[in-house]
């Protein structure tokens, strides 16, 4: 028999709904199988669904379990801001002063800032260190891009593979036409100095079940790509980056070094309330 459980749709980078990049979040996930949530994620037509299950470590406020369609991720940003969003809203209490999310990637930090907004501590790359020839040429070529386009690149990977690459100019970065077929493996991330209301601008693609699929914003790209340029230098330790205006979106980013963390935040909201039968 299907159980009602708490259901909350939330807008993610954003306190203006419809504007970030949403994330289905089922507040109680205890006793669906593997099975059952690749289901509803697929269901949801979303990017991602998350499920919050019963926590193994005893230091952890809840533990999720991230899905995008056809994959389970071991860590994704906007879904840990809208999972936390939602489990606060629906009265979660932390025991210390940062919630800790435990999720596929360990145990992930999130504050609240006075603002209202949250940020999550960027969990370590698995892999650093600039990409190898081939796979430069690839992806520059599977762009459509000049390669005097790029100003520097670097693997991003912490969960998802990004092969991130710092391109010259926000034109360059709309100027992108992603080959289904020679980007058909490849999760890239595209980040260029913006002269608007923000430092950067950032486009992420990522192979989906239609082709290629464009992120409208995206968390742990985001919280990779503000590792690698403050630590070579190439932004300040603090900085502001606008994301999805390419598919009529306005995700606002904040990255910031403290200590020997990079947090990434934003605004979030919720969008859709209730329950579903599963």
């Amino acid at each position: 028999m299907n159980t009602p459980r708490p259901f909350a749709q939330v807008d993610v980078f954003t306190a203006k709904p419809t504007l970030g990049n949403p994330v289905a979040v089922l507040l109680d996930g205890a006793g669906l199988t593997t099975q059952q949530m690749h289901a509803f994620t697929e269901w949801t037509n979303l990017s991602e669904a998350t499920f919050i299950v019963p926590a193994t470590d005893p230091s952890a406020d809840y533990a999720v379990r991230i899905f995008c369609p056809g994959r389970e991720l071991p860590f994704a940003g906007h879904p840990t801001l809208g999972t936390c969003h939602a489990w606060l809203e629906a009265g979660g209490e932390p025991v210390n002063d940062h919630i800790v999310q435990e999720c596929g990637a360990g145990l992930v930090r999130i504050r609240r800032t006075p603002d209202g907004a949250l940020s999550f501590a960027a969990p370590p790359r698995n892999r650093t260190g600039p990409l190898e020839d081939d796979v430069l040429d690839e992806t520059v070529r599977g762009l459509h891009l000049s390669p005097d386009a790029v100003v520097d690149h670097q693997w991003c990977d912490n969960g998802p593979g990004w092969r991130g690459l710092l391109l010259r100019s926000t034109e360059d970065l709309h100027s992108v036409s992603p080959d289904p077929e020679l980007l058909s493996h490849a999760d890239v991330g595209l980040i260029a100095p913006s002269s608007t209301e923000t430092d950067f601008e950032v486009r992420a693609f990522f192979p989906g079940n239609q082709g290629i699929t464009e992120d409208p914003v995206t968390g742990s790209l985001n919280a990779a790509l503000g590792q690698w340029l403050i630590g070579a230098g190439l932004a300040p330790d603090s900085y502001t980056a606008l994301q999805g205006r390419a598919l009529g979106r306005r995700g606002l980013i904040s990255v910031e070094r403290h200590l020997d963390d990079v947090w990434v935040g934003g605004r979030t909201v919720t969008v859709i309330d209730g329950t579903v039968s599963l």
